[in-house]
């Protein structure tokens, strides 16, 4: 009941790690808007001053965190919860692309992609499990679509967002008791920083477009508005779930025109 009413107050406490990017910036505006105080991790932190200044530091709070290091995690909740007392959702952007098939994927590189995608989540539901077991509250992780489905030569970051739908599925099970919500979201290609050097050409953006059934790739405000949803929205009986955002591309054939 308690998390209900500061949900309708628009008095909520939310942890974004990988505020800086594009999904982030417009998560945390949008949360902004509503009241919500706001706890922004990035690797550098001097990415994040702006949104500190623009949002106020009386319910903003900024502060550096590599998510693949698990005691960065630990340290970026405690300072969300000495600085707010209490977080009630979390949400963990911070991840990578490797486009390359198996046998040309070294070693490092997969141990890269598993620690910036698997273990960052990891690390997350981890830290989420002991700030929330008394208060509940939600924890966002991010899939993707080719997790759920199969497409060429995305084989190392498959595996690792494979394991995060994974953990969702166990870790929305182990907290359930606690009222932590555990869900994903997949989402398809999306204009991103992360993703300029797929999409710089118009050859390759064209490529990619026609992939997705609905003929483009996505927006990072999109996203951004499905993570609100969960994080403080009208969500509460929702857990366990990946949610997809992909134009239809992990569930949708390719489009034919109806004429």
């Amino acid at each position: 009941m308690a998390n209900e009413k500061a949900q309708r107050s628009g008095d909520r406490v939310i942890a974004i790690i990988g505020a800086s990017g594009g999904i982030g910036s417009a998560l945390a505006a949008r949360l902004s808007d509503r009241g919500h105080k706001l706890l922004l991790g990035a690797r550098r932190v001097d990415r994040l001053e702006p949104m500190l200044k623009k949002f106020g530091p009386d319910i903003t709070d900024i502060a550096a965190v590599d998510a693949s290091d698990t005691g960065k995690v630990d340290e970026f909740f405690a300072r969300g919860m000495e600085k707010f007392g209490r977080i009630d959702g979390v949400i963990n952007l911070a991840g990578s692309i490797l486009l390359k098939p198996a046998h040309l994927t070294s070693d490092k590189e997969f141990e890269e992609t598993l620690r910036q995608n698997l273990w960052s989540a990891f690390a997350v539901v981890r830290c989420a499990g002991k700030a929330m077991r008394d208060t509940g509250g939600s924890v966002v992780l991010m899939s993707t679509a080719a997790a759920r489905t199969g497409i060429p030569n995305h084989d190392a970051i498959a595996a690792a967002k494979g394991g995060v739908i994974g953990l969702v599925q166990s870790g929305a099970a182990t907290y359930a008791a606690n009222n932590i919500r555990v869900n994903a979201i997949a989402p398809g290609l999306l204009n991103s920083e992360m993703a300029q050097p797929l999409i710089q050409s118009k050859t390759a953006l064209q490529a990619s477009e026609q992939m997705h059934p609905l003929g483009r790739i996505g927006d990072p405000a999109e996203v951004a508005s499905l993570a609100e949803w969960l994080l403080v929205g009208e969500s509460g009986w929702v857990t366990g779930q990946i949610l997809g955002i992909d134009g239809g591309l992990a569930t949708v054939r390719p489009r034919v025109r109806v004429n």
